[in-house]
């Protein structure tokens, strides 16, 4: 069964300082974070990969993994640019950045016709969570309403970071392994008492380090992505007037199915380490981690030999 890794790469990256995060060199050999999600997915079994990226940095892209990468597996672009809209919307006066996650994955529309897997470009999500998610796509089980997805679901504690807050779709998770709720939170870092602390009052009160996060690792069908095409008509024409910051998030879009019943969402939990970089600070901690992991044998020192 063919299946597609979807990389989101348009962010622009402005908490990372100079450059654009998403390309920093992390691995002994220039390797960056994409290589090692992009080297674990094939291996799980994904078969092509999309890059949701912006036009302005495409030739760096491709300088930097695009031409190493389609020489492991299939490659194809998308592009996320702010005017990007259905017929009969325009952006708004004043507003600069795209319009968010679902946005980024709606763009895959037209290319993407198997299921799929989305992540993050500056995230690290370890093997397990690919070969589970890969497995769950072509089981072709059926969870019993409209839309059957699969979350990578890691526990929060692994997903710190130890240079400032970081934002994490806080999960509920029911006896039967399916998301019941997912919560977008915002300023959630650990405290010196050892508890969590966030910004949400409502979360506050229960969240634990033990809780399970999204971490925008979805697995989905196509029928997901022509839902989108018609969600984000409904999400654009509820922008107040005068909002320029509104985001189309998936885990807002994902709550929202599953507060209609609409979506049945199989949370498949790994215990790996997260890492990433969302602040600059954060690249030394990534580099030493992967020098970790090649030396422990996780990796070859040159990844794609």
């Amino acid at each position: 069964m063919n299946t597609t890794l979807i990389i989101m790469a348009a962010g622009i990256g402005s908490r990372f300082g100079e450059g654009i995060k998403q390309l920093a060199k992390m691995g002994p050999n220039g390797e960056i974070i994409m290589d090692y999600s992009i080297h674990d997915a094939k291996k799980a079994g994904f078969n092509k990969v999309v890059f949701i990226i912006r036009k302005d940095i495409f030739k760096e892209f491709e300088e930097i993994i695009g031409n190493r990468i389609k020489e492991q597996i299939n490659v194809e672009y998308v592009f996320q640019e702010l005017d990007d809209l259905p017929e009969g919307f325009e952006v708004p006066e004043g507003r600069t950045k795209p319009w968010g996650t679902g946005q980024a994955v709606l763009c895959c529309k037209d290319v993407v016709k198997e299921p799929f897997v989305i992540i993050n470009a500056d995230d690290y999500y370890g093997k397990e969570a690919f070969v589970k998610l890969y497995d769950f796509l072509v089981s072709g089980e059926d969870l019993g309403r409209e839309f059957t997805m699969g979350m990578g679901g890691f526990i929060l504690k692994n997903t710190l970071s130890d240079n400032g807050t970081v934002t994490r779709g806080v999960s509920v998770v029911d006896e039967n392994g399916l998301l019941s709720q997912i919560h977008e939170t915002t300023g959630i870092e650990m405290g010196e008492d050892g508890q969590i602390k966030c910004d949400s009052e409502e979360v506050q009160e229960w969240i634990s380090p033990e809780d399970k996060v999204s971490m925008n690792m979805w697995a989905g069908y196509p029928e997901f992505l022509d839902f989108l095409a018609e969600d984000f008509k409904d999400f654009l024409a509820n922008v107040e007037e005068g909002d320029l910051k509104s985001e189309y998030l998936l885990p807002n879009i994902v709550d929202k199915l599953l507060k209609e019943e609409r979506a049945n969402v199989k949370v498949l939990e790994t215990q790996d380490r997260w890492f990433g970089v969302t602040y600059k600070e954060d690249k030394e901690t990534v580099q030493e981690a992967f020098r970790e992991l090649i030396s422990d044998g996780v990796y070859a020192e040159k990844l794609w030999e």
